[in-house]
């Protein structure tokens, strides 16, 4: 007989909310309030490479080496608009640290459409939730701006755990916080390393979550896939029928 399912670990970001412009749009706004005009494709390109750059050299946000997920992110943002032609180092400081407070708010961020009835209907089985999840440490206050934090157990970032996924070491990190075996946790996300193949790898139930149907390259089993959160609770039920 399985072991009966307890717990669901999500992961966050394009799973159950993404950011709702884009990083160049929201950055560019943040510029034109300091009176700079850029465009948002040249901030995007500048973005993309500044961020590549630092987690390469300061993988999960520099932990390791002595830093934190702010002074990470400040230095990516500072990255990026010196890459456009910003060079005064009191507006980069000051543009750095207003964005970072920005994304704590949560009119930047969208939660999918199908997220709040997932969460509601797979606490309804009896199943805990717990969330799993690469970022830093405004996880907390962005879920609880969009109304989600109080759908959770407990938080783990990867920022707090000092570890990132797809190390197996977060997972082991949240499997203590369930205090049960690993075979009675369910993962969902939608990146099939980070979190689909780390999850399994870690003895736990992994969900990919794929919502642009991209995911036939990898060979997953088709009951390893969602195409929506709204498919979630009933393979829940299904799963603890036969663990009955």
């Amino acid at each position: 007989m399985r072991a009966p399912l307890r717990w669901v670990l999500w992961d966050v970001k394009d799973t159950l909310l993404r950011v709702r412009s884009s990083v160049g749009e929201q950055y560019c706004d943040e510029a034109k309030r300091m009176g700079l005009s850029l465009k948002p494709a040249e901030v995007d390109a500048a973005f993309r490479q500044a961020y590549r750059h630092h987690s390469r050299r300061f993988p999960n946000y520099g932990i390791s080496q002595g830093l934190d997920g702010q002074s990470w992110w400040t230095e990516v943002v500072k990255a990026t608009f010196s890459q456009c032609r910003v060079r005064d180092p009191v507006l980069l400081n000051e543009m750095a640290l207003n964005l970072y407070k920005n994304f704590c708010n949560a009119d930047n961020w969208e939660v999918f459409p199908d997220t709040k009835s997932a969460l509601e209907k797979v606490s309804s089985l009896g199943l805990k939730m717990g969330v799993v999840s690469n970022f830093d440490n405004r996880l907390e206050a962005i879920l609880r701006g969009c109304g989600l934090l109080s759908h959770f157990n407990f938080l783990l970032t990867s920022e707090a755990a000092g570890v990132e996924k797809p190390h197996v070491a977060i997972f082991d990190q949240a499997r203590r916080k369930c205090d049960v075996l690993p075979t009675s946790i369910v993962h969902v996300g939608d990146h099939y390393t980070n979190d689909y193949l780390a999850s399994r790898s870690a003895g736990i139930h992994g969900f990919l979550l794929d919502r642009t149907n991209n995911s036939n390259q990898h060979n997953i089993p088709k009951e390893h896939l969602l195409s929506s959160l709204d498919d979630l609770p009933a393979r829940l039920q299904q799963h603890m029928e036969k663990c009955s």
